[in-house]
């Protein structure tokens, strides 16, 4: 199921969607092997922050729930996994490519973005052991320390936080020893 695209057709697939999605997002971004701009794409990636509606709970109570457009338009697509009010979903797009939608937060946008970049090896192995070396760890999504969650809203707050220099997307690679 889904299939590979060279970049450039890539690209068109992915900000043509991210437009769709732009007016019920607070904020979105490609992300994954688009962003690293590999040659060859397996699928789409987006990290978005849906824009919220209150609604009424009970008599007393509101709630903050994702936007009915939002969810509306995540759900006219042919389903794989996951739920529009979720963490992540992911489903197959008319153009036969997987679109693999990360939902983050603003307190959370910046991790979300960065691992969901990647590479998958880099994320675990240089993001991820520079965060259990500093004593954190990774919780629902949430870079959290001592339990408590560590607000990380831009992607260049991680590497501040980890101590790590910024690299550009495209150089986020592991080799491996």
């Amino acid at each position: 199921m889904g299939r590979k695209l060279i970049y450039k057709k890539a690209v068109k697939i992915a900000q043509k969607y991210k437009e769709l999605f732009f007016p019920f997002c607070e904020r979105i971004e490609i992300a994954g092997s688009i962003r690293r701009e590999k040659p060859i794409i397996g699928d789409i990636e987006l990290v978005v922050i849906p824009k919220k509606i209150t609604k009424r709970v009970d008599l007393f109570k509101d709630a903050e729930i994702v936007s009915p457009e939002f969810i509306s338009l995540v759900s006219s697509f042919e389903k794989i996994k996951g739920e529009p009010t979720g963490k992540y979903t992911q489903c197959l797009l008319p153009e036969g490519i997987k679109l693999d939608i990360f939902i983050a937060t603003p307190e959370n946008w910046g991790f979300i973005l960065a691992i969901r970049t990647g590479s998958a090896a880099y994320s675990h192995k240089i993001l991820g052991t520079a965060w259990v070396k500093k004593g954190y760890h990774s919780e629902n999504g949430t870079l959290c320390k001592f339990g408590l969650p560590v607000a990380v809203p831009e992607e260049e707050d991680l590497f501040r936080i980890l101590e790590l220099p910024f690299l550009h997307p495209r150089k986020r690679t592991y080799k491996g020893l």
